[in-house]
């Protein structure tokens, strides 16, 4: 167990920030399977940019990688305009 104040309150803060990453990540995982889920075009393009802002901000916070968050917007994008 932690000896000290500091190591107990960063055990409380990496729990934190662990539940919410976990969150963001699947409410992201759950908006792309929305995303390609859906077979009207106009919907689909109402719903992309949401889409890649959500994916923008994990990328910005490192709960995904950067390269990840840019192969699925293109796979996205490919997916609705082939619609």
């Amino acid at each position: 167990m932690a000896n000290h104040k500091s190591a107990l309150k960063r055990i409380r803060r990496n729990e934190a920030a662990r539940v919410r990453n976990k969150y963001q990540h699947k409410t992201m995982r759950n908006a792309l399977k929305k995303l390609r889920a859906e077979e009207d075009k106009k919907a689909a393009e109402t719903m992309l940019p949401t889409v890649i802002s959500m994916l923008d901000k994990l990328a910005k916070r490192n709960i995904i990688h950067v390269n990840k968050a840019s192969n699925l917007k293109s796979k996205l994008s490919k997916q609705i305009a082939a619609l």
